[in-house]
């Protein structure tokens, strides 16, 4: 998952909003992480939990990381009451799916799953929050608005449709 946030990095740019669904240990936070990585952010990026929101400035002149974990949020409008710079930062929204009413017209949307009952790695091949590292992931990719339509790879779908990408690493 850290190595398709890296990955990833280099398709967005300022203004681009990612929501991020799956379980709990699906590695939504460890996916932010990389993100950040390949976006040249300041700071640690953990999982915003308990503060809701973090920004993380650009090394390199780029547009801020905002990770947002949106868990105890109720609606779009708490949302919106974080006072996020949507348009100049990269916005990524962990459990924000039904959440973007009149926030923008364009996102992606990325849906993480894990096999339930995986095996368990041996303690090196966990990261810091006890995820086995190896454990494959089905990640889904849904582009949704005018910012994708055109995008090679990132043709919006239609109604329904979803695009999957599968990873084993």
């Amino acid at each position: 998952m850290h190595d398709f946030g890296a990955a990833l990095a280099g398709r967005l740019r300022a203004g681009d909003l990612v929501v991020l669904t799956g379980p709990l240990g699906a590695g939504k936070t460890t996916f932010t992480r990389g993100l950040g990585v390949g976006l040249r952010v300041r700071g640690s990026v953990t999982s915003p939990t308990f503060v809701l929101a973090r920004t993380h400035p650009s090394t390199v002149g780029g547009p801020p990381l905002v990770h947002v974990d949106a868990y105890r949020l109720a609606s779009a409008v708490e949302l919106d009451d974080l006072d996020i710079d949507f348009p100049n930062s990269i916005v990524v929204v962990e459990w924000g799916r039904g959440m973007l009413d009149g926030i923008t017209e364009s996102w992606l949307d990325i849906e993480i799953e894990r096999p339930l009952g995986a095996s368990q790695a041996a303690p090196s091949g966990l990261d810091d929050d006890g995820l086995d590292l190896d454990e494959p992931r089905t990640v889904t990719i849904t582009p949704h608005g005018p910012r994708w339509a055109g995008a090679a790879g990132f043709e919006p779908a239609a109604a329904g449709e979803a695009r999957d990408a599968r990873l084993s690493e």
